[in-house]
């Protein structure tokens, strides 16, 4: 099958910070997430990147609450196939080993592995430490999950290179760059450059923009030959004073990928441009 001209779209629904009240449209239970995925699916999304939020509406690393939210997309819509990534940095009181638990309970095909700490200006730090970096990629090597390593700055890259050198992580690597985050690389096409040549070459890489930048780095990502994301996660506003939603955002980035001359790859030839086994939704027991 011929994949070069495919691209893998990742819808990332939710998010643990931007509140309701911004925008009506995010979900926020595991009924409105597994719908809002299923949606997303409908619209062409291969992959859905998945946060957990809890009743107050904060970000949550709840292991239950994954579970249910994956039990529910599985049981109400048991065509949707798309590839399941969750985070693994949903909630910033969480501990290391929370962050971590719902991986083997729920086990997802991806999770995010973000590749270092940064100041989160102005809220705080982002920590990751080398301790919890080195244990969650052993982690994920054990259970057959894929990392998506987040980058935020160069020196992420330069962490993840470390730890596959160390043998902790196994190519190929996937790279997810987060750019215009503040206290982290600008949402240029320079930083995508610049980023994109840091990798290596038998790796796959996609990347997104924060808030008003997100279309200028979708259609640079693009041009580049990446991958790309979007959803209200990164971006709640479809164009100045329009609100978005997750599907007019994935329904947009569908037509821009088709428009340049691509294709949006299904979610089985997702699996394979990132080097995942073949799908199997089944969770293991509770």
């Amino acid at each position: 099958m011929e994949l070069s001209n495919k691209v893998v779209l990742t819808a990332a629904l939710t998010g643990a910070v931007t509140p309701k009240s911004i925008n009506d449209d995010i979900p926020m239970t595991p009924e409105e997430i597994s719908e809002a995925a299923y949606k997303v699916w409908q619209s062409g999304a291969s992959v859905v990147h998945f946060h957990m939020r809890d009743d107050e509406g904060l970000g949550t690393m709840d292991k239950e609450r994954f579970r249910r939210t994956l039990d529910l997309l599985a049981t109400n819509h048991p065509d949707c196939d798309v590839v399941i990534n969750c985070t693994t940095a949903g909630d910033n009181r969480a501990t290391d080993d929370e962050r971590m638990a719902h991986l083997p309970y729920v086990l997802p095909e991806i999770a995010s592995y973000d590749a270092g700490s940064m100041n989160w200006t102005p809220d705080g730090v982002f920590v990751n430490s080398p301790q919890f970096l080195e244990k969650l990629g052993l982690t994920m090597k054990e259970l057959g999950i894929k990392p998506e390593f987040e980058i935020f700055d160069s020196g992420m890259a330069g962490n993840v290179l470390y730890y596959a050198a160390k043998g902790i992580l196994v190519p190929p690597l996937h790279f997810q760059f987060v750019l215009g985050v503040a206290g982290g690389m600008p949402a240029s096409v320079e930083s995508l450059v610049y980023l994109k040549n840091l990798i290596p070459a038998d790796s796959t890489w996609s990347a997104f923009g924060i808030g008003r930048d997100h279309q200028k780095i979708m259609y640079a990502t693009l041009a580049l030959g990446g991958h790309i994301r979007v959803g209200l996660e990164d971006n709640v506003y479809y164009s100045r004073g329009v609100k978005a939603t997750n599907v007019s955002l994935v329904e947009r980035a569908v037509r821009v990928i088709r428009e340049f001359g691509k294709d949006v790859a299904t979610p089985d030839e997702a699996r394979q441009i990132l080097s995942l086994p073949a799908r199997n939704r089944e969770l293991q027991p509770a």
